[in-house]
């Protein structure tokens, strides 16, 4: 039984968790306004329905006392023909309609009571309802801020993330282009002293003697190559 409670429990923190995951605070909010809304249509019926049977009692009423005079005036038309034996009928019968309004006048009298009191309830509902919807609209526009808010903190921070990333990028190539400035500097440094000229000509003397040598030796080719075209043209 441990382990079973410990797993409901477990297994009702986890649905909370969800149901407040999904719960959206603008719809729950607007559920109860129209939960209220239909309360306060229902107060609002009842109350019609109550002044509607009273407004039939008191129509009621209204019937009954034209027969009472209607009996009134028939009692003197007895008594006038020498029946008082109808006059006493009609009396009687007068006095039972009379108790029978006095009696509807005060179940009348009842629902005019029940009328205010559930116009005073209606009045009160009625105002808290258009509080409650004030506040309801108030508070819609709160969460809805603050879901802007964090929507636009979300992407703040993922688009901080991105410009690191690109900002590192630019670090990387802006290294790798001093890098290789440096390396084009000390390469013309290399040819300038001529370290390099050695590695690339491979057959030219590296020393002055040695240059003023192959200048030498040159030039006495040239004279020989000429002397010899000279010969040759000299023949022909």
């Amino acid at each position: 039984m441990g382990v079973f409670s410990r797993m409901t429990t477990i297994l009702k923190a986890k649905m909370n968790k969800l149901a407040e995951r999904l719960e959206d605070p603008r719809e729950t909010l607007e559920y109860s306004y129209q939960r209220q809304l239909e309360l306060m249509q229902k107060v609002r019926r009842n109350l019609a329905e109550v002044v509607t049977s009273k407004k039939r009692l008191e129509l009621q009423v209204v019937q009954l006392k034209q027969t009472l005079s209607r009996l009134e005036e028939q009692a003197k038309q007895a008594l006038k023909a020498g029946r008082e034996d109808l006059a006493v009928a009609a009396l009687n019968r007068k006095a039972e309609i009379q108790q029978q309004i006095e009696g509807i006048e005060a179940q009348a009298r009842g629902l005019e009571e029940e009328q205010k009191k559930l116009e005073v309830a209606e009045s009160r509902l009625r105002a808290k309802v258009e509080a409650f919807r004030a506040h309801k609209e108030v508070v819609k526009a709160q969460y809805s801020a603050a879901e802007a808010q964090v929507r636009i903190g979300e992407a703040a921070t993922g688009l901080s993330e991105e410009l690191a990333d690109v900002g590192m990028a630019i670090e990387r190539a802006q290294q790798k282009t001093e890098n290789m400035k440096a390396r084009a500097a000390a390469i013309d440094e290399l040819v300038a002293s001529g370290v390099l000229e050695d590695r690339v000509n491979f057959g030219a003397p590296s020393s002055p003697v040695e240059q003023e040598l192959a200048k030498l030796k040159a030039s006495e080719q040239v004279k020989a190559d000429l002397a010899r075209l000279k010969q040759e043209v000299g023949q022909a």
